[in-house]
């Protein structure tokens, strides 16, 4: 475990904590854990239940997705055929893939990755799915490698709270956007303030909670940023026993019982269509 904050990076803390996070994430596809090693405890609520019956069906035989994810952003984004989505931290392709059935094949989908591992395996499911209306790309989302208003809809399914640059990531999501495009993200968010030796467990940070912005943090950030029409719903609160608080991070339930939560994060870039 390493003592770090999360609020005030240098570029090399922040590229530290980048590292950091793209190994965890490597052994987590291995371990199909979505807290890596320190387990997820009371967190499995962040992963479960995020996906109805109706979305799963389409997933064909011989597609192995392991979603990291804390809700279902291509459920609340609205696609239309014909769209360009680009889903930020695609994992391995799970909501990217979704997202390319709904905008059919005069559309298409970018899913970008930090993470090599995540990319190969992104790129077997869709040989799986036989879609080839979607691409993979090995890049950072602070550091998109797509030019200026090149899509209609951002997504994203619990990453940007593992960005120590959330603002990078926000700036860059609203660059390629096109005029009227749509963000759309489900993210972990802070509902109370939680002690600060949380902010500097790294285990509590990539598991999605020590960099989680609270709901107004989210709002203030993308309208700093540019963005109208932000809504932030919370969808679900995540439950933790005293083991789970003690274990996990040395706490007292009492500081994190509910402190933390899923919410769907949704914006707009400019006037509406």
């Amino acid at each position: 475990m390493i003592a770090l904050t999360f609020s005030d990076f240098s570029s090399h803390g922040a590229r530290e904590i980048k590292e950091k996070v793209r190994k965890r994430y490597a052994e987590n596809l291995v371990s199909r854990s979505c807290c890596g090693s320190c387990g997820c405890g009371g967190l499995e609520a962040i992963t479960e239940g995020n996906y109805g019956e109706e979305h799963m069906s389409v997933v064909p035989q011989g597609a192995e997705h392991v979603s990291f994810g804390c809700g279902n952003p291509v459920e609340h984004a609205d696609l239309m055929p014909g769209e360009r989505v680009l889903d930020l931290g695609c994992g391995t392709g799970l909501d990217a893939l979704l997202a390319a059935v709904q905008v059919g094949p005069e559309g298409s989908v970018v899913g970008l990755d930090m993470t090599p591992q995540m990319i190969e395996r992104a790129r077997s499911n869709r040989m799986a799915w036989g879609l080839d209306n979607v691409e993979f790309l090995l890049g950072e989302m602070e550091r998109i490698p797509l030019p200026d208003l090149s899509v209609d809809v951002v997504i994203s399914n619990c990453v940007i709270n593992l960005s120590p640059l959330k603002e990078a990531v926000f700036a860059e999501s609203f660059r390629v956007l096109k005029e009227g495009g749509r963000f759309v993200a489900a993210d972990v968010v802070a509902l109370r303030p939680v002690p600060a030796e949380l902010k500097r467990n790294f285990e509590a940070f990539s598991g999605c909670l020590a960099g989680a912005l609270s709901v107004e943090g989210f709002r203030s950030m993308l309208l700093e940023g540019g963005f109208c029409s932000v809504d932030v719903k919370v969808i679900k609160k995540y439950r933790f026993s005293g083991e789970d608080a003690e274990r996990l991070f040395g706490a007292e339930v009492e500081q994190l019982d509910q402190a933390f939560g899923s919410a769907v994060v949704l914006a707009r870039k400019g006037a509406a269509r």
